[in-house]
């Protein structure tokens, strides 16, 4: 069973989520919360699996309580909603340790694949969505262990060349089939090349990674 906590201001929002997870067998809501803080504690004290968290509420935001949340190193992941796919606020719940965003008018399908995807450790946004998000906003990222740097960023030392490779091309927004044919590479083979990847870097998810890529400049804003 994966458990969800909502977190929006607004009551009938959060109606509409719970109706429509609690008609899932394999979801259940655990707590509502109004605002950024009130998350904050909920998530402290019922660790749920995922928090649908709205970038917008009273006091403390959805970004400062998603970086609170995940600076807890607990097991409960977020998913950001916002009103729209490539906003500022989407950017900085990514930055801030979201494992992924949605809109909020996406589609119950959606809605409910992307927990689901969440939950799992797997990340929601589509990589060449991260991509042009990334692309719009990284002029903003710090460039540790960029170029002109000459000390290599010490999260890229444990891996391999091959593994470099990887994170590379999923910084660039390759599916793991796109890897797979342009490296060469059998499809399960990309698939433990891109969990080590994700294990030795401390990325939480492909989301993570891709960040990372830009951070410590294999990938450049196109």
């Amino acid at each position: 069973m994966i458990t969800v906590l909502i977190a929006d201001d607004h009551a009938l929002q959060r109606l509409g989520f719970r109706m429509l997870l609690e008609s899932q067998d394999d979801l259940t809501v655990v707590g509502e919360a109004s605002t950024g803080a009130e998350a904050v504690r909920q998530v402290a004290e019922l660790r749920p699996d995922v928090v649908l968290m709205d970038v917008r509420m009273p006091g403390l935001d959805g970004i400062e309580a998603t970086r609170r949340v995940v600076a807890t190193g607990g097991r409960t992941r977020v998913l950001i909603l916002t009103t729209f796919d490539l906003d500022e606020y989407a950017y900085a719940g990514l930055r801030a340790g979201a494992s992924g965003f949605l809109v909020k008018d996406a589609s119950p399908e959606e809605l409910l694949s992307g927990i689901r995807a969440v939950a799992s450790g797997d990340a929601v946004v589509a990589p060449t969505l991260t991509r042009r998000l990334l692309d719009r906003y990284a002029h903003r990222l710090p460039a540790d262990g960029a170029a002109g740097d000459d000390r290599p960023d010490p999260r890229l030392a444990p891996l391999t060349g091959r593994e470099r490779e990887v994170l590379t091309a999923i910084g660039r927004g390759w599916t793991n089939a796109e890897i797979a044919e342009r490296l060469v590479l059998a499809p399960s083979t990309v698939k433990t090349h891109v969990g080590r990847v994700l294990a030795k870097t401390g990325s939480r998810d492909r989301v993570q990674a891709v960040i990372l890529a830009y951070r410590t400049g294999l990938v450049r804003p196109e």
